[in-house]
């Protein structure tokens, strides 16, 4: 068992789980099995009640975890199915510590940081790694943050348990480029080292982020100065066109040969096929399309992370480039829809909570509607939808989610049956993968069907992760499928309707869970590779 810990110095957003990632997919095309988990020092037990501005998106697990996105990069580039031992916060740590001392667990002992958050740490590394070649782990936060200390100590010990040649330790630091001297400065990152060898870590490898090129003479400086080989000074500069250029970018620094050299892995060369492929379709693509993205997060670059990489999976597997238009759904309220969303080939409505920017939502479903443009709607896309629908098709003016209107006259979408009285707030929506049963004749039926080698006569099982608290109110399922509306999946255990389709519409399908999280370059999910389709005929 070999383990991999990765780091930041000098600055946040470095980029060090994306590095994380594309290290494990090296190191799965030279025939290893890969595993990756994200250490989080802040005292949120999980990310689910953050907002988004804080944090980007909550990226979910089959198992219901509510994890950081970073897991979502190491499910993109990984073939590994991740669960809640991937990933841990210091909120996680110090609430199951409190709770063995209130039981007596610890025996009448001082409970300290070290041994006792230290060893609690490390069992959670043991319990990821278990059945794997290799374990990358990567520790949010920059040296030098006083809550990621104990992380970092908890590093070190680990080392003294299991041998130095089972650990690799690699840094990732900035290298800024200073224009009023002309000349990128090495300072921050030597600084940053030094911060770490306090600690009683010594980096192996030292992966640099940087703007411009860096010189032999700038490795070697570095070499000196952090006491690591001038060959293990790995440059990484921005991508040309996405980020699933960073395997073969790193590839070509030797980085995969590094990590094998040191922890005396045998593991055969790889021509890297797979990724060439990808990278090939990203920037000569043979068609291209606008798709529009209609949120209230839309500033935000991770706030739809899943969403935006899962539109290019989809570009990817029809050879087409997605020009992503990020459209504020309080920008369409002023404005009409019109205004915004004409010209476009697939108009998109993700995932979201509460009522502001809900009726621009609206009339971007509406507006799709109309003017028989591909719409694909994700959790709140879905329902958004169904509430459209049922105002201008179904002849109730009045239709709402009781989530944006409490006491509406007709409620379409509603709070869940088992969600009534519940008061707290994390991990209580209903979370994780669940079955659904695909109807025939639908276009998410087709969708998955052509996705699988066999291809199914009838109804069929998928499974798919959900992160929401209202749903689809079956007291309306009868009238509105009278005038039009389609069912294309219910959830068999619960009878919970999964996917709405708009039955005259060459496609306009909603989802009540969230296919983007089950999505990957190399294999893209089936709604949004069929979605991209659709825009593509539109075109």
């Amino acid at each position: 068992m070999k383990y991999i810990f990765v780091t930041g110095g000098v600055v946040s957003s470095l980029g060090k789980g994306l590095t994380a990632a594309a290290l494990g997919a090296l190191l799965e095309q030279r025939g290893l099995t890969c595993r990756l988990q994200k250490f989080d020092p802040y005292l949120n037990v999980d990310p689910g009640t953050m907002n988004p501005f804080q944090h980007g998106e909550v990226y979910v697990l089959d198992d219901g975890a509510e994890t950081d996105l970073d897991l979502g990069h190491y499910e993109r580039f990984t073939s590994g199915s991740l669960s809640q031992f991937n990933n841990l916060t210091s909120g996680q740590v110090y609430e199951s510590i409190i709770q063995k001392e209130r039981n007596g667990e610890f025996l009448g002992k001082t409970v300290q940081v070290i041994p006792h958050v230290t060893d609690e740490i490390q069992k959670r590394i043991f319990e990821a790694g278990e059945g794997v070649d290799v374990l990358i782990t990567e520790i949010g936060g920059t040296v030098g943050d006083i809550e990621g200390l104990p992380f970092l100590e908890a590093m070190r010990q680990f080392t003294l348990k299991v041998g130095h040649e089972h650990v690799l330790f690699l840094h990732c630091t900035l290298i800024p480029y200073l224009k009023a001297a002309g000349e990128l400065k090495t300072k921050p990152s030597q600084q940053s080292v030094a911060k770490l060898r306090e600690i009683g870590i010594q980096p192996d490898i030292l992966v640099c982020r940087t703007e411009h090129p860096i010189s032999q003479e700038i490795r070697q400086k570095l070499s000196l100065y952090c006491n690591i080989p001038a060959k293990a000074v790995i440059e990484e500069t921005d991508v040309e066109t996405s980020i699933y250029e960073l395997p073969l970018a790193l590839a070509q620094e030797n980085l995969d040969d590094l990590v094998v050299e040191h922890l005396r892995l045998d593991a055969p060369d790889s021509d890297m096929h797979v990724w060439k492929s990808v990278v090939r379709r990203l920037k000569f693509p043979a068609h291209r399309v606008d798709i529009g993205v209609v949120g209230k997060y839309i500033e935000l670059q991770d706030a739809y992370k899943s969403v935006y990489e899962s539109l290019t999976h989809g570009g990817i597997a029809n050879d087409c480039g997605i020009n992503c238009v990020r459209i504020d759904s309080e920008a369409i309220e002023e404005d009409g829809a019109e205004a915004h969303l004409k010209g476009l080939h697939g108009i998109l409505v993700p995932g979201g909570f509460g009522s502001r920017g809900t009726e621009g939502k609206i009339a971007a479903a509406a507006y799709a509607r109309e003017k028989l443009i591909p719409y694909f709607g994700l959790c709140l896309g879905m329902q958004i939808l169904v509430i459209e629908y049922a105002r201008h098709v179904a002849g109730f003016p009045n239709a709402n989610s009781t989530e944006f209107a409490e006491n509406c006259e007709t409620a379409v979408i509603d709070l869940m049956e088992d969600q009534r009285g519940v008061t707290a707030k994390g991990a209580t929506m209903r979370l994780g993968s669940e079955p659904c049963m695909l109807q025939p004749d639908t276009h998410s039926w087709r969708a998955y069907a052509e996705a699988l080698e066999k291809k199914p006569k009838g109804e069929f099982l998928i499974h798919e992760r959900h992160r929401h608290r209202f749903e689809f109110n079956n007291e309306h399922r009868e009238i509105l499928e009278r005038c039009g509306l389609r069912v294309g999946g219910v959830n068999p255990e619960r009878n919970l309707v999964e996917i709405a389709e708009v039955f005259d519409h060459p496609w306009m399908v909603g989802v009540q869970y969230h296919p983007e999280f089950k999505s990957k370059p190399n294999e893209a999910h089936p709604l949004f590779a069929a979605f991209v389709k659709a825009a593509m005929e539109k075109r």
